[in-house]
């Protein structure tokens, strides 16, 4: 019940900022369209995002949680806060340095991030420029995620979760704002990308204010916990950031696949981003404190249970969207982005990325789901081995596929890396004895493909039936769209129920989720109060 309820509160959360940057993508598609200043904001924006997963909010899910946890439940609240304060410091120092030695050394660092920009006059030295005005969301952001670390170490997952609709809410009112007044719509949304982060880093503070633990700036100290940190921080950055690295790689090649390329890349994989972010990172952020606290307290069933469950959820979510990309992959960009600058054929080429993307999807989802597994158990090399061996196959197949597939290549190689991944830690955790899939996990799993398969079908009749009248009213191809994912809601609801996929049982533990039954401290965290 509580793995439930906080998978709740983040998934709803992460469902409303992954809507409004919907909203902030189609108006990005309609400003810059998928040319030279896309290409060049796109790169900006993920310099800073890619060191940010390094820095900040793996490597603290990982490492920083345990920690905090366990100081927490056995030296109480005052030596955590401590704790907390001293490592906020360290990170903050660490981060500054780091972000202004990167944006001096940001004209020879865009060679290695982008090195076909330099083919194109005046990319590259916008790419620089962007980037620089981007780059301290880096301290900003990877600060926020020790404070979101921190809130949800003490079960309170809202404020967090909520952060990104701040950043989208900023991104399109200062892309409506500013755009008259600089250089380039570019330049706006740069400059919109460092507004956020500090409104972002304003509310979590005054977030962990109100529950008593706001870090404070201290003399920075490498005591031993802190040192211990540091410790488990600098492989699990790695093996958390090695997913960024295969995305670094892809922008790289995407370079000098064909000028677009980048931003058919990043439309496709935002799209994919919305099963993964709402299950994926709702799942993982509320299944590690619960595994930690259960294995600490000797309850190895009860965790056993917790990742079965989990799991299952996450298949239940993640299959069928996989098919619902590969079957509407088409109308679904045409009628998000296909206006403005955004052209038909740019739209053709990123439903192609967004139907090979789709592929992993569930790989993507089940490695948020199993890495916990490890973490909370305090292993952090076997998930950074299983993610260079995925990130080597994803560097191979890149090199191969993009001769002959070109950008489409690009997206394959990597849904294929997070397949070899995903299924390396589910096969070393089966083997340790740490997650053995019980007898309902495997029923319902063969049944949820049989019921995929019958919504995939009904719904691609449908679409082919609705091709025989073809219309080209935005509005009309909204609503048709609607009416085919309704339909694919339809089907695989009832499939599901039909196969055995859901049972009344599940319909019931959803309605006690509304309800907060009575509980012990050591059952489950505190919830939020709002």
């Amino acid at each position: 019940m509580a793995l439930m309820r906080s998978i709740a509160t983040v998934g709803g959360f992460t469902m409303l900022s992954r809507v409004t940057g919907f909203f902030r993508d189609i108006m990005i598609a309609n400003y810059l369209g998928a040319g030279l200043v896309a290409d060049c904001f796109f790169v900006a924006f993920k310099f800073p995002n890619l060191f940010r997963r390094f820095f900040g909010e793996g490597a603290v899910a990982a490492a920083y949680v345990p920690l905090f946890s366990a100081t927490l439940e056995k030296d109480g609240a005052e030596e955590a806060r401590l704790f907390s304060d001293r490592a906020f410091s360290v990170m903050a120092l660490a981060l500054a340095l780091f972000c202004s030695v990167l944006m001096i050394a940001m004209p020879w660092a865009m060679y290695a991030f982008a090195p076909g920009f330099t083919g194109v006059e005046g990319k590259h030295e916008l790419a620089v420029d962007l980037t620089r005005i981007t780059f301290p969301y880096l301290l900003l952001i990877s600060l926020c995620s020790l404070i979101s670390g921190l809130l949800n170490s003490l079960g309170k997952f809202a404020a967090a979760a909520g952060t990104p609709i701040l950043l989208n809410l900023i991104l399109m009112l200062t892309l409506t704002a500013l755009t008259p007044f600089v250089e380039t719509p570019g330049h706006a949304l740069a400059w919109g990308v460092e507004l956020a982060g500090l409104a972002q880093f304003v509310w979590l503070m005054i977030s962990a204010r109100r529950a008593g633990m706001m870090p404070r700036l201290v003399r920075p100290t490498l005591t031993p916990r802190v040192r211990l940190l540091i410790k488990r921080i600098i492989p699990v950055a790695f093996g958390a950031g090695l997913y960024q690295i295969s995305l670094l790689i892809d922008t790289m090649l995407a370079s000098m696949v064909a000028d677009g390329a980048v931003s058919w890349l990043y439309y496709a994989d935002r799209v994919n981003q919305l099963p993964l972010g709402v299950i994926g990172v709702a799942i993982g952020t509320a299944l590690l404190p619960l595994l930690s606290r259960q294995l600490a307290a000797g309850h190895h069933d009860d965790a056993m249970i917790s990742q079965n469950r989990s799991l299952e959820f996450a298949l239940l979510l993640t299959v069928p969207s996989m098919a619902g990309f590969l079957v509407l992959g088409g109308p679904i960009v045409s009628v998000l982005f296909e206006r403005g600058a955004f052209s038909a054929s740019d739209a053709l080429a990123t439903a192609q990325a967004l139907m090979a993307f789709s592929l992993g999807l569930p790989a993507y989802v089940l490695v948020k789901v199993l890495s916990p597994g490890f973490f909370a158990r305090e292993d952090t090399a076997t998930p950074v081995k299983s993610a260079s061996v995925a990130l080597l196959v994803n560097i191979g197949l890149n090199l191969l596929l993009m001769q002959v597939m070109g950008h489409v290549g690009i997206a394959l190689a990597t849904a294929i890396g997070a397949c070899v991944n995903s299924g390396t830690l589910f096969f070393i955790l089966r083997r340790r004895g740490w997650f053995v899939p019980d007898a309902r996990l495997k029923q319902r799993t063969v049944r949820l493909f049989l019921a995929t398969g019958v919504m995939a079908a009904a719904v691609e009749a449908a679409e082919w039936g609705l091709q025989q009248w073809p219309l080209t009213h935005g509005v009309m191809n909204a609503a048709l769209l609607s009416a085919l994912i309704l339909l694919a809601v339809l089907v695989f609801s009832l499939a599901a129920i039909v196969l055995g996929v859901v049972k009344k049982a599940d319909f019931a533990l959803f309605k006690r989720l509304r309800r907060r039954p009575a509980r012990s401290p050591e059952q489950e965290p505190p919830q939020e109060s709002s």
